[in-house]
């Protein structure tokens, strides 16, 4: 179980018969499908980081506090979280095409419900129901890549999907801010049931009619899946919130450590002795799949922390607004129109595992040239390093879904697709709450650090304090508000250069992850030809 498909035939009745007796064809129609697939991932995808963007409007408006006002982020995320391991079973069950319309058409709802949402509570509630629609969109691409393409196709189709994952983050806060400063928070939401709608006619006309089968309702793994549900979203909600409640120091993490802890390992167990468990773990007794599935992670920390990162370093220490900030991260994406078809192109001539490791190396080396930040980073400063890290996605991207899924039986994509989806983004949000807390241990040990060479008996800072003190006096305070205002400007230089150097650790942190995952690939299975 666990897979879209429970048979060859029911693969075979969604296939047309040219796909099956002609390997290197594929009709226009499973093009098409595949196409509407991926831009459901986008939008999936696109919609957490363009809400981001304009949150502290949603926050205002809603007359939310600004830890009030974070759950509307977690809403969506644990809802996704949940969502996306169940989503093979399900569509098994209700059938590809049945259920994917329907939670398209849902998705269209929830969107439009959080454009008009009137409070917090119904904001959230519109989220909740937004991310339990829009989170099937992700595996449900993957799918379609997987069952309607042939194997020599499937990289080109991996190469449209991993452009959901990285273009997605690269643009949202650009649109984001820009609608929302033009014409209001509301917008982000109205633009996003335009290209839905579309993909929405794009899958009515070009998916095949697939059988549905209500009776694995009856045998259903329900205590499975709801163990799942609790452990994942409890998960979610203590990464998200642990650092700002500092982790087990509350109560309310302490408990939801436990509770996550406890419904996961029940889950697993489950999953394990069942016979037909709707999400199939031994999958991860494959070599590739396994190996595969620990590259995804350190991805998931990578591309998230990166995006997660950068930001807040502009934020921080340049004040740039969601407009500037786009303007700068558009440069991971735009590298990636170019690289693309050179890794489709290389991967019918090189082994895989090759092109994966090319991958990580150039992610890591992208990560170290962010190491020599200083307060004087800017824009012109970024352009490289984001650049080469949008070189690298490609490479992994496409080289890691295919070789993870290569020997995988056409019964059990719809496992596959869950766990490597479910596992990138919880290596995302693990990755961005560990690199949180991360990101504030560091800044401390490194203001004590500066702290402790800013005396009253050094020379240096003698003469730092009275320039400063000279240049409030020259603006009208008197010599004690001049001295006290002397000193809170340094103060403010050494708290700014210690978040430089934090978040230049960050960076390291992150090189040295892709370096580490060298040694999952190392240990992948060379696939027996080459598959592009």
């Amino acid at each position: 179980m666990g897979g879209v498909s429970a048979t060859a035939d029911d693969n075979q009745s969604r296939l047309p018969d040219a796909s099956i007796e002609d390997d290197d064809h594929v009709p226009f129609s499973a093009w098409l499908a595949v196409f509407g697939g991926v831009v459901g991932a986008f939008i999936a995808v696109l919609n957490i980081h363009i809400t981001n963007a304009s949150l502290k409007d949603i926050q205002g408006a809603m007359s939310a506090t600004l830890q009030e006002g974070s759950f509307i982020t977690t809403a969506y995320l644990t809802a996704e979280v949940v969502v996306i391991p169940m989503t093979g079973w399900l569509a098994m069950v209700f059938g590809l095409r049945r259920y994917t319309l329907i939670n398209v058409a849902l998705f269209i709802l929830a969107t439009f419900l959080c454009a008009i949402a009137w409070n917090l509570e119904s904001m959230l509630v519109f989220r909740t129901f937004a991310g339990l629609t829009g989170g099937t969109l992700i595996p449900l691409a993957f799918t379609l890549i997987l069952t309607l393409l042939p194997t020599s196709k499937q990289a080109l189709g991996m190469g449209m999907f991993s452009l959901t994952a990285t273009m997605a983050p690269t643009i949202g806060p650009t649109v984001g801010g820009y609608l929302t400063e033009t014409f209001g928070w509301q917008a982000i939401f109205y633009l996003q049931i335009i290209p839905t709608s579309l993909m929405f006619l794009i899958l009515w006309h070009s998916l095949e009619k697939s059988p549905k089968n209500l009776k694995l309702l009856k045998n259903g793994d329900w205590l499975g899946m709801l163990t799942m549900a609790i452990g994942l979203g409890a998960m979610i909600i203590i990464l998200e919130e642990g650092e700002r409640k500092d982790w087990l120091e509350s109560d309310f993490i302490l408990q939801g450590a436990i509770l996550a802890i406890t419904c996961l390992v029940i889950f697993v167990a489950i999953e394990l002795k069942r016979a037909n468990p709707f999400i199939n773990l031994r999958l991860l007794g494959q070599r590739n799949f396994l190996m595969g599935n620990l590259v995804g992670i350190v991805l998931g920390l990578g591309l998230y922390g990166s995006v997660f990162i950068l930001p807040m370093f502009l934020v921080q220490v340049h004040d740039y607004n969601a407009m500037q900030i786009g303007l700068v991260m558009m440069w991971v994406g735009l590298p990636q129109l170019v690289i693309v078809p050179v890794v489709l192109f290389l991967s019918k001539r090189c082994d895989m595992r090759i092109l994966l490791a090319i991958g990580a190396v150039i992610f890591a080396c992208s990560c170290l040239l962010n190491t020599h930040m200083t307060s004087g980073y800017a824009s012109t400063n970024l352009i490289v390093p984001n650049m080469v890290r949008g070189l690298s996605i490609p490479f992994i991207m496409i080289s890691l879904n295919v070789i993870a899924t290569a020997e995988i039986d056409q019964d059990q994509i719809g496992s596959a697709s869950g766990l490597l989806n479910v596992l990138r983004n919880l290596g995302g949000a693990i990755g961005i709450a560990g690199l949180a807390t991360f990101l504030s241990m560091r800044q401390q040990f490194h203001s004590n650090y500066i702290l402790e060479s800013v005396s009253a008996y050094n020379p240096f800072t003698l003469e730092r304090l009275q320039g400063f003190s000279e240049y409030y006096s020259q603006l009208g305070s008197g010599p004690i508000l001049a001295q006290q205002q002397a000193l809170q400007s340094i103060d403010a230089i050494a708290r700014r250069e210690s978040f430089v150097m934090a978040y230049n650790d960050c960076f390291y942190l992150m090189g040295v992850a892709f370096i580490i995952s060298l040694g999952f690939i190392a240990l992948m299975k060379k696939l027996p030809a080459p598959v592009a």
